[in-house]
């Protein structure tokens, strides 16, 4: 079989197969019997599923939960995994103390921020139109559901449309940007004549608008992308933040500057099959001319990727991603004799810095690793944050974090 025929029949596999996603939280359906919802809103560009809080007949204290990023549409049973059934049950204890739960989706997680915030606000209007007597809304998000609804509340007020929240919560949302390895953009991009749906995710709008670092083709030079830079003059338009609410805000990072171990310029990514034998890929390292990938699948050559000026940001506290993981699993989910076998000696890397998740630095080498502890916290452009005791994975749902939200609900 020659390399044209085998490309083909490589692509033919990887396009029937489920693509690779990076994103977090649960991949497969909880085996659990989900609670049948009170109330679905079918709204335009996405879905709220309404559960009600215990003791409320009707919709009487909402709060409304924006589903983050991903590709496609959002999913009830994957929003369930995540929120009730993993380390802590976010959702069950919400409704214990109350509070009707609105689990927003979107039609596609990757579009862009500033359209799925106008689905939220119809979800907002929804509930205060639906909502019985006079208790105002919490509303916020996972990861970009917080930018997203943090952008709809502020575009309301700017509109001088009541919202009635008087809280706004964000859950390690990336509001100074997230990041994805560059090595690992190269790939999907290098990859995407055998499969473009892992180079379409990175190239979403979603996508563009969240990186701080971003490249459109394998071999082009990291940059803010434009997308990212009209995402935030228009959030400057409107304000930047909702100013009638507390705003409030938890990471999945440290606040004491120690990163999560991860070494820079380490191999975190190595083909082993023939079809990719020879593609490596390293964490970041700072510094300018660093090696990032080593790029060769199907065919003979090999190209590198290097790059400058980008700090070693992959070990730096926040909230991480099995980026390098979820590539490698994908990979070998397809047959042997494909020859994609891969491992993957680092499967994560930091997704969205601490400091981005509460707010209270831009991303750069002086930052990154910032003792949040021995900032003063009216810096941050949150009235007030929660970090993890921990470094751990992007919107882990844990007791520490949502008892500190719930809370701040009472």
């Amino acid at each position: 079989m020659n390399d044209q025929q085998n490309e083909q029949q490589i692509s033919a596999a990887l396009r029937a197969a489920q693509p690779v996603v990076l994103a977090a939280g649960p991949r497969e359906a909880p085996t659990q019997v989900l609670p049948v919802p009170h109330d679905v809103w079918e709204l335009p560009g996405g879905i709220a599923w309404v559960y009600l809080g215990e003791g409320n007949s009707q919709l009487t204290r909402p709060v409304i939960l924006a589903d983050g990023f991903n590709s496609g549409p959002s999913s009830l049973d994957l929003l369930w995994a995540g929120l009730e059934f993993g380390d802590y049950g976010f959702l069950s204890a919400l409704r214990a103390q109350g509070r009707d739960v609105i689990l927003l989706g979107f039609h596609e997680r990757s579009a862009s921020i500033l359209d799925n915030a106008q689905t939220a606000r119809e979800a907002i209007g929804r509930a205060i139109y639906q909502r019985a007597g006079d208790a105002t809304l919490a509303v916020g998000g996972f990861s970009m559901g917080g930018l997203v609804t943090r952008y709809a509340l502020a575009k309301m007020e700017s509109e001088r449309i009541d919202h009635q929240t008087a809280l706004y919560w964000s859950y390690d949302s990336p509001h100074r940007g997230a990041w994805v390895p560059i090595a690992l953009q190269a790939f999907a991009h290098y990859t995407r004549k055998l499969d473009p749906r892992f180079s379409d995710q990175m190239n979403s709008p979603a996508s563009r608008q969240l990186l701080w670092r971003h490249i459109a083709e394998w071999d082009a030079k990291p940059d803010v992308s434009t997308e990212r830079t009209d995402f935030l003059d228009a959030l400057e338009s409107v304000g930047n933040w909702p100013r009638r609410p507390r705003t409030i805000g938890v990471a999945n990072g440290v606040a004491n500057g120690v990163g999560n171990g991860i070494e820079a310029g380490a191999l975190a990514f190595e083909g082993q099959g023939l079809a990719v034998v020879g593609s490596k890929l390293n964490t970041q390292s700072a510094g300018d001319n660093q090696l990032v990938a080593q790029l060769r699948v199907v065919t003979i050559p090999q190209h590198e990727v290097r790059t400058s000026g980008i700090p070693a940001i992959d070990g730096a506290p926040g909230g991480t991603l099995d980026g390098f993981g979820i590539l490698a699993d994908t990979l070998n989910a397809q047959p042997s004799y494909l020859g994609l076998r891969s491992e993957a000696p680092i499967r994560s890397h930091c997704f969205v810095p601490a400091i981005s998740a509460v707010a209270i630095r831009d991303i750069g080498p002086d930052t990154l690793y910032a003792d949040i502890d021995n900032i003063d916290p009216n810096e941050s452009e949150l009235d007030e944050f929660c970090l993890a005791s921990q470094n751990e994975g992007h919107t882990r749902i844990t007791e520490e974090l949502c008892s500190w939200i719930i809370e701040r609900l009472r």
